[in-house]
């Protein structure tokens, strides 16, 4: 029997890649030069954040969709963090609520006013102290409002309620620096890769680790759910030091459904899907290239369509949620590409090429939307609820009408499981011990004094007494 390549007929097989007009993109931005495996760059609807390069502390813009071109040096800034920013995330049903990560052990909420900003922006509307050390991830809940995962270099995950703005749970399974969070689509379990070369999935309530896979073969770097499949998908490094793919089962970890090899760059490989079309993109940090397959729950599973190329390597990748997409030109995803060289954000959308100009509703499928399908009561007493679906065909341009309202905080400890995560936690800098000397000088010489005037007091009142005591009257 001789070999034919086999053929299938997909209505996505053509799909492209389209780089916006130089005036459409966002020129003139410092670009973070961190090392740290992130994407520095979140959009939404409205606006696009990137992470920059600073002196003196961390910081990112905030520039509104409509405002492209070039991009003026004193730009106003978000810069209250005190060390590099790591992370960040915005709101899925909140437009102008970001979050951000960093160096200095913190996660702070920002709100982001109407028409973005118009001066710096220092006092976040919350700050989150729990980790102990730096925090490299922060992910928002996909169902529920006001619920943020963040993972730091202390090796736990912590799951904030905002409206109370304390962490409410933390996941301690993990034995060294966590690299990735993932959410499978009603935010009932987690996925996470790890240093420690383990892959695991979590009920986030419990803490509970459900499956592990110890992956010495396929050292995991990235991870993401695919939709209601129940696979997971990583990408990862071979035993011959190859860039690879893993696809698992969710229910047994013990070996992978299939694994390809890619390519032997070096570059960490970003995966991105998206369940409406049940396609996976995977970007090269470091190299021009997205790939791009399509997910079957039948073998194959993974089926190459093609490859965008491009000569300038991208540093990261922001990527526009569905009800930010132009449906009258059949885009279907649509990333935010940092090239630090040049830098530049360069929007890549990626199009069916379809004659019609009419609404095609079967590359438009319903899609979750910008309202919550749960409180963060609702959702930390157990409940789980698919999201709010909307259509991308009417009014889905219509922004939330969901309203932060950050809760009013006293200093305290923060105790999670019986653990103080505050206490003693050591200065990270040097700016930051000298500050805590004088202050630690300054108490030390204020309550010397309180001592000195109640021990003077103590003398007056002994004074007083021995005299009551050799007054007549009590003779």
């Amino acid at each position: 029997m001789s070999w034919r390549p086999q053929y299938r007929s997909s209505k996505f097989r053509n799909v492209y890649g389209k780089v916006a007009n130089r005036e459409h993109c966002f020129d003139g931005i410092p670009i973070t030069k961190n090392v740290h495996d992130n994407h520095f760059c979140a959009v939404n609807a409205r606006f696009l954040a990137i992470v920059t390069e600073s002196a003196g502390g961390g910081s990112f813009l905030v520039i509104p969709l409509e405002q492209t071109g070039r991009i003026e040096p004193n730009y106003p800034k978000v810069c209250g963090h005190q060390g590099n920013v790591l992370d960040i995330k915005w709101n899925p049903f909140i437009d102008n609520i970001i979050a951000s990560c960093s160096e200095d052990t913190s996660v702070r909420i920002w709100e982001i006013p109407e028409g973005g900003l118009k001066r710096n922006m220092t006092e976040a509307l919350l700050e989150l102290h729990g980790h102990s050390r730096r925090v490299g991830l922060v992910e928002w809940h996909p169902t529920t409002n006001n619920i943020l995962f963040s993972a730091g270099y202390d090796y736990k995950v912590l799951i904030w309620n905002l409206d109370v703005g304390e962490p409410v749970k933390m996941i301690d399974c993990h034995t060294d620096v966590i690299l990735c969070i993932s959410f499978n689509t009603d935010g009932s379990l987690l996925t996470t890769t790890c240093k420690d070369k383990k892959l695991r999935v979590i009920e986030p309530r419990s803490g509970r680790v459900l499956q592990e896979a110890n992956c010495k073969n396929h050292r995991v770097n990235r991870v993401v759910f695919l939709g209601n499949m129940k696979r997971l998908l990583t990408t990862g490094v071979s035993r011959w030091n190859t860039r690879q793919i893993a696809l698992w089962d969710q229910e047994d970890l013990s070996m992978p459904l299939i694994e390809e090899e890619i390519d032997g760059l070096s570059g960490l490989l970003f995966p991105f899907y998206d369940a409406d079309t049940h396609m996976l993109y995977l970007a090269g940090k470091g190299d021009g290239n997205i790939r791009y397959y399509e997910i079957s729950t039948e073998k194959p599973y993974l089926s190459y369509l093609m490859e965008f190329r491009s000569p300038a390597p991208q540093k990261g990748l922001g990527v526009m949620p569905k009800h930010g997409l132009d449906v009258s030109a059949c885009e279907v995803f649509r990333f935010y590409k940092l090239v630090t060289l040049k830098g530049l954000i360069e929007p890549i959308s990626m199009i069916v090429p379809r004659r019609s100009d009419s609404y095609q509703e079967d590359i438009y499928p319903m899609t979750p939307g910008t309202e919550p399908a749960l409180t963060p009561d609702e959702w930390l007493g157990g409940i789980n609820r698919d999201p709010v679906l909307m259509s991308l065909k009417e009014g889905y341009k219509k922004s939330s009408k969901m309203v932060f309202k950050a809760p009013i905080k006293e200093k305290k400890s923060v105790v999670v499981n019986g653990i103080d995560l505050l206490e003693n936690v050591p200065p990270r800098t040097e700016n930051e011990l000298l500050r805590m000397f004088f202050r630690q000088q300054d108490e030390i010489r204020r309550l010397k004094e309180e001592l000195a005037q109640k021990d003077i007091r103590i003398r007056q009142l002994q004074l007083e007494l021995k005299n009551l005591r050799n007054s007549p009257k009590n003779c």
